[in-house]
């Protein structure tokens, strides 16, 4: 079995859970996900004692794979409403910044134009000040990927560390040419 398929799912008392046929959703004060999960996977709400289980149906390979990615995601789901995701990024760069503009995270990070960035929906971004963005939501997947996105418009660089990183991310830097050496 697998260990962390097994382990059941513990829902708080002001989270609302719902499984029909093969979705499963969630609604808390963060927010309402839903999951749709595959054929074979079951997903049982047990009122008494407010716990998810998931189960599957047989030992196949598949079936193996699922089971533990199925609760995962669901206990995910279960956090992101009560509690949130929250990825935070900093900006390093003389004249590097960030702004919000409406709907849009403007961002000025060395490029001769200013890169825009939608924000989705269901996602919550805020600028602090210039140099440090924070990414909010109750979908773990949503906020790292936004994130992500971000980080990828200006990538650290490992020789002057400048660029987009995240909170205590650690930039392993190269010397550069060492001048005059024979």
């Amino acid at each position: 079995m697998s260990r962390i398929g097994r382990k059941p799912v513990v829902v708080p008392a002001n989270v609302k859970v719902a499984v029909e046929d093969s979705t499963c959703s969630v609604e808390g004060p963060n927010g309402k996900l839903s999951f749709t999960f595959r054929a074979g996977i079951t997903v049982d709400f047990r009122q008494e004692d407010r716990q998810l289980v998931v189960q599957r149906s047989n030992d196949a390979r598949d079936q193996r794979a699922l089971h533990g990615l199925t609760r995962s995601l669901i206990s995910n789901m279960v956090t992101g409403v009560t509690q949130g995701y929250t990825k935070k990024l900093e900006i390093v760069g003389v004249g590097y910044q960030a702004q919000l503009k409406g709907n849009t995270l403007a961002l000025q990070v060395g490029y001769a134009n200013v890169v825009n960035k939608p924000i989705p929906e269901g996602l919550k971004v805020l600028a602090p000040d210039a140099t440090h963005i924070t990414v909010t939501g109750a979908d773990k997947q949503l906020v790292g990927q936004f994130a992500a996105e971000v980080r990828a418009v200006r990538p650290p660089e490992p020789y002057k560390g400048k660029g987009i990183r995240y909170e205590g991310e650690k930039i392993i830097r190269k010397s550069g040419k060492a001048f005059g050496s024979k």
